[in-house]
C-alpha cells in the first residue's frame, strides 16, 4: 500500500525474539534432539520483502526514515504469485530455485539482525520503524533504543548455547554472507572487549555501533544487489560458542548499566548521535514492561528478584485500587498555555530571532500580546524548522543562519523534547495511556516471576527467598479481574477485557494474548512440566485450598470425543492434560499410577518416561488417567 504512509509499519520488534524463542524451548522439552536435526537439513525459506533497509550511514542521518518500498520488486513478487501461489513470495537463488536453508542459519540470521543494532549500555535500537510490544510507545521509533528486546535476546543466547553444545555434528554449512557478517561482528566485539570494564564513554559506544551497524549494512546491501551467491560455508560449534559467550558478556555488560537506583530496571532509553565519533544516552521514565522482560532473561538471580519486585511494589507503578501494575507511571500533563513559550533570555541570545522579531518576520517566531515568544504555531518537528529557515531571505538573514542554525534547532528541541515522545503512552488517558492498566502485560508479569520462581527452586537458592517471591506471585495473581467483584472490576470478572483506565472500570472488551499467559501460569501452578522429553509433576506452587472440602465430579470430553465423568474424593484435585484426567490426592509417599483400560502401571516417582510421555502428547487413548500421589 504505497500510497498509506502507515503500511511500512511491523510489529513487534520484540515478538521476533521472545515468543519465537517461547516456542523453541517448547518443543526442545517436549521433542529434545528435534530441532537440532534440522541443522544439517536446508528446511528453511527466506520471504522475499519488497521493502529495504537503508545503508547504515543513511540510518544514522535520520533514524526516523530507514525504510524505502520497492515498487519493481513488488511488481515481479505479484506475478510469481500469480504463477506460483505462496511460494512466488520466496527468495530466490541466481538458478531461480527457491533459496533453502538449514535452521543454525535462521537463527543466526535472527540473531545477528539484532545485535548489528546493538548499542553498549543502551539496548537494541530500534531503527526500523517497528515498535516493541507496547506499541503506546511507538513513536520512540527512530531514537528508542530497546533494553526490553535486550533482556529477552539474553535469554535466547543461553538457550541457544545449550542447544549448539548440544548438536550432533561438529560443524554446518551455512551462506557464506552470513558468515562474513558473523565474523564482521566478532572481530568489533573482540576488538572493544576491553570497553567492558567499566563505564562506556560516547565514544566508545560509536565506535562499536558503526562496527556493528556496518556488517549489518554491508550483508544487507550484497543480499538486495545479488541475491544469495548459494555459496556456503562451514561454521564449527566452537566459532558458535564464541559467538555467542562474547555477545552475552556484551548484554550482560548492558544490563548491569541499565539496573535503576531504586532497583528496577530501565525499559526503553534514548540514543543520540552528538558528533561523527560520538553517540549519548538519555533515559525514559520507570516502565513495567522493562521489570517482566528482565525477569525473564535469566540473568538476574532470585535474591535480584526479590528485591526488583519489592521495588516494583512500592513504585509509581503501583495502582492500589485495583491492587496491580501500570505500564508507567501516571503524571500531568502541561497545560496548553505553558507550551511552546521560549525563554526570553535564549531569545535574547539569538542575533536571528531578535532581527526577525524587529523586522515583524513571523515565519520563524511570533511574539502575543503579552510579549511572549512561540515559534510558528504550524511548525510539528525540527524539519518544519529547517524548511522555514531556508525559505528565509538569504540576503537578509543568511549570515545569521550559517551562524545559528544549530543554536535555533537546540531551543527547538529543549522546548518540545520531540526524541522523548513516546507516542499515546504520553498523551492518551485510555487505552495503554496514562493512569492504565494493561491486562496483558500484567500477565506476563505473572509470567515472569513464576519462572523466576522456578529458576530459584532449581538454583537451590533460600527457601525465604523462594517463599517472598511467592508471596509476590500471588499477590499479583489476586490482582488480575477474574479474581475481583464486579464491582471493583468494572466488568463480569470472568470477561476478557484490554484496560482499565484511571477512574473507570474494565475496557475494551475483547480476547488479548493474555490468555495464553494467564494458561501457562496456570499449568506452572499446577506443577505439570517437561524436561527432556519426560512429563512430570511438581505441584509445589499450589495452595492447600484449591483441594477439594467435600466430593465432587468432573465432566470432560476424552480424546475419542466422548463425555465422561470422574467422581472425586475430599482432598483431591483433578484436571486434564491432552484430555487425559490427572487427579491429584496426598498420600504417605509420592509416586504415580497410570491408568490404563486393562492395566495400572506404579511408579515411585512423579516423572514418566519417554514413551508414556509420548502417549501423551500424541494423544494415543492408550492412556485413562493418571494418579499423583504427593506430600500433604
Amino acid at each position: 500500500e504505497p500510497h498509506d504512509p502507515w503500511s511500512y509499519i511491523g510489529y513487534w520488534g520484540d515478538h521476533q525474539i521472545i515468543y519465537l524463542l517461547k516456542f523453541l524451548e517448547f518443543m526442545e522439552d517436549h521433542y529434545p534432539s528435534k530441532l537440532g536435526s534440522f541443522c544439517n537439513q536446508d528446511l528453511f525459506v527466506y520471504a522475499n520483502v519488497p521493502y529495504k533497509i537503508k545503508s547504515y550511514s543513511d540510518i544514522l542521518k535520520n533514524p526516523k526514515d530507514t525504510i524505502v518500498f520497492d515498487k519493481e520488486s513488488e511488481d515481479r513478487i505479484n506475478q510469481k504469485r500469480g504463477e506460483l501461489g505462496a511460494d512466488g513470495a520466496l527468495l530466490r537463488d541466481e538458478n531461480f530455485f527457491i533459496y533453502k536453508v538449514n535452521l543454525i542459519e535462521k537463527l543466526l540470521s535472527t540473531v545477528l539482525a539484532k545485535i548489528s543494532n546493538f548499542i553498549p549500555e543502551g539496548g537494541i535500537w530500534m531503527n526500523t520503524q517497528r515498535p516493541e510490544w507496547n506499541d503506546a510507545n511507538n513513536a520512540l521509533v527512530g531514537n528508542g533504543v530497546s533494553m526490553v528486546t535486550l533482556y529477552y535476546l539474553r535469554r535466547f543466547l543461553n538457550f541457544m548455547e545449550g542447544f549448539v553444545q548440544e548438536l550432533p555434528d561438529e560443524s554446518n554449512e551455512v551462506s557464506t554472507e552470513l558468515v562474513d557478517f558473523l565474523n564482521k561482528v566478532v572481530e568489533t566485539f573482540n576488538k572493544n572487549e576491553y570497553i567492558l570494564s567499566g563505564k562506556v564513554s560516547n565514544e566508545q559506544r560509536k565506535t562499536v555501533l558503526d562496527g556493528l551497524g556496518n556488517a549489518g549494512s554491508q550483508y544487507r546491501n550484497a543480499i538486495y544487489k545479488n541475491g544469495f551467491s548459494s555459496e556456503r560455508s562451514s561454521i564449527s560449534k566452537s566459532q558458535l560458542l564464541d559467538f555467542l559467550a562474547i555477545s552475552k558478556r556484551y548484554l550482560d555488560h548492558s544490563i548491569v548499566a541499565n539496573k535503576r537506583k531504586d532497583n528496577l530496571f530501565h525499559a526503553y532509553n534514548l540514543m543520540t548521535v552528538e558528533s561523527d565519533s560520538e553517540v549519548s544516552i538519555s533515559y525514559l521514565p520507570e516502565m513495567l514492561e522493562g521489570q517482566v522482560a528482565v525477569l525473564s532473561s535469566g540473568f538476574i538471580s532470585g535474591e535480584d528478584s526479590l528485591e526488583l519486585l519489592n521495588a516494583l511494589r512500592s513504585s509509581a507503578l503501583f495502582r492500589p485500587d485495583q491492587y496491580s501494575y501500570l505500564l508507567y507511571p501516571d503524571k500531568d500533563l502541561p497545560r496548553f498555555m505553558v507550551k511552546n513559550n521560549i525563554p526570553s533570555k535564549k531569545v535574547n541570545d539569538s542575533k536571528l530571532l531578535t532581527k526577525l522579531l524587529e523586522d515583524g518576520n513571523s515565519r520563524i517566531i511570533e511574539k502575543d500580546i503579552s510579549g511572549n515568544c512561540h515559534f510558528n504555531g504550524s511548525f510539528n518537528n525540527a524539519e518544519s524548522l529547517k524548511a522555514a529557515l531556508a525559505e528565509l531571505p538569504d540576503e537578509t538573514y543568511g549570515s545569521l543562519i550559517k551562524d545559528e542554525k544549530q543554536l535555533l534547532l537546540d531551543i527547538f528541541e529543549d522546548i518540545f523534547d520531540h526524541k522523548a515522545f513516546t507516542g499515546r503512552s504520553g498523551t492518551f488517558f485510555g487505552y495503554e495511556g496514562l493512569g492504565s492498566i494493561y491486562w496483558h502485560m500484567v500477565s506476563k508479569l505473572l509470567l515472569s516471576v513464576q519462572e523466576t520462581c522456578l529458576l530459584a527452586v532449581k538454583n537451590d537458592e533460600s527457601k525465604v527467598t523462594i517463599g517472598k517471591l511467592l508471596e509476590h506471585y500471588y499477590e499479583i495473581n489476586e490482582g488480575i479481574g477474574v479474581h475481583k467483584s464486579p464491582e471493583l472490576y468494572g466488568a463480569f470478572p470472568t470477561d476478557p477485557y484490554s484496560h482499565t483506565p484511571g477512574g473507570k472500570g474494565a475496557q475494551q472488551p475483547g480476547m488479548t494474548g493474555q490468555v495464553k499467559e494467564d494458561i501457562l501460569c496456570r499449568f506452572g501452578e499446577l506443577g505439570v512440566f517437561v524436561f527432556n522429553g519426560k512429563l512430570q509433576f511438581d505441584p509445589r506452587l499450589l495452595r492447600y485450598e484449591e483441594f477439594l472440602r467435600k466430593p465432587a465430579s468432573l465432566t470432560y470430553v476424552d480424546v475419542s470425543k466422548q463425555v465422561k465423568q470422574i467422581d472425586l474424593e475430599v482432598d483431591s484435585l483433578c484436571f486434564t492434560y491432552c484430555q487425559i484426567p490427572i487427579i491429584y490426592k496426598f498420600s504417605e509417599t509420592e509416586g504415580l499410577e497410570i491408568v490404563h483400560s486393562d492395566s495400572v502401571i506404579e511408579l515411585d516417582e512423579l516423572v514418566l518416561s519417554k514413551s508414556l510421555s509420548k502417549k501423551v502428547f500424541e494423544r494415543t487413548g492408550e492412556i485413562d488417567q493418571i494418579i499423583v500421589s504427593i506430600k500433604k
